[in-house]
């Protein structure tokens, strides 16, 4: 059975879930989710697809369930892929996705939008220079981590990588520049390396130039 993915294309966090399961190998397919229409919002969505009124969300058969990282460890359990090698792996890769979701996806998220999708009109620039600035902090635990090292945990591609990366790939600007961050850059280039990986865009359906 195919597993279906309900995402968009400029969800950093639907692209965490959709790289994981393209990158494994599984049968899976994308279903579109119009958040730029408000579907999300819609009680429809929400008694149907997930109560928490959010993307991605993923669909096995009868299992379902959101949030990007309960879906990678899922991937995990269904492919055998991109957990750690022993338990003290699996729980710095569970360090990793919080700290991620919490100190840079979440950030990088919100910059990303306050500075492409809102109306220009209700941009704070007070409250992106304060964004810009934990993402800074983020960034150089990132940096620092990768000094001398292939990928975030262990020898291998792990969900810590899957997740830390997603926003890192975006062509929209949010104030962060590759260049700036060389550990961060080689290791950006050494996951697009890998087989199955594909930027965003080409991953799932949904992006800016559909609504221009």
């Amino acid at each position: 059975m195919t597993i279906e993915l309900h995402c968009f294309g400029e969800s950093g966090n639907s692209y965490k879930a959709a790289l994981a399961l393209e990158m494994s190998g599984l049968d899976w397919e994308p279903v579109f989710v119009d958040f730029f229409k408000g579907v999300t919002r819609t009680p429809e969505y929400r008694t149907e697809v997930n109560e928490m009124g959010e993307a991605p969300v993923l669909v096995d058969g009868d299992f379902r369930t959101s949030q990007s990282g309960a879906i990678q460890a899922y991937v995990t359990e269904k492919s055998g892929k991109f957990g750690g090698k022993n338990r003290d792996e699996n729980y710095d890769v569970l360090r990793w996705v919080l700290w991620d979701n919490h100190k840079l996806s979440s950030m990088a998220g919100l910059t990303r939008f306050l500075i492409n999708f809102l109306p220009e009109q209700h941009r704070n620039p007070d409250v992106i220079a304060f964004n810009q600035g934990r993402l800074k902090a983020a960034y150089d635990v990132l940096n620092t981590h990768l000094e001398g090292r292939v990928w975030i945990v262990g020898d291998d591609v792990t969900n810590a990588d899957l997740s830390c990366c997603s926003y890192l790939y975006y062509p929209e600007p949010f104030g962060f520049d590759r260049a700036d961050w060389p550990h961060i850059d080689a290791w950006l280039t050494r996951l697009s390396e890998q087989p199955g990986w594909k930027p965003p865009y080409d991953l799932m359906p949904g992006k800016p130039s559909d609504r221009a």
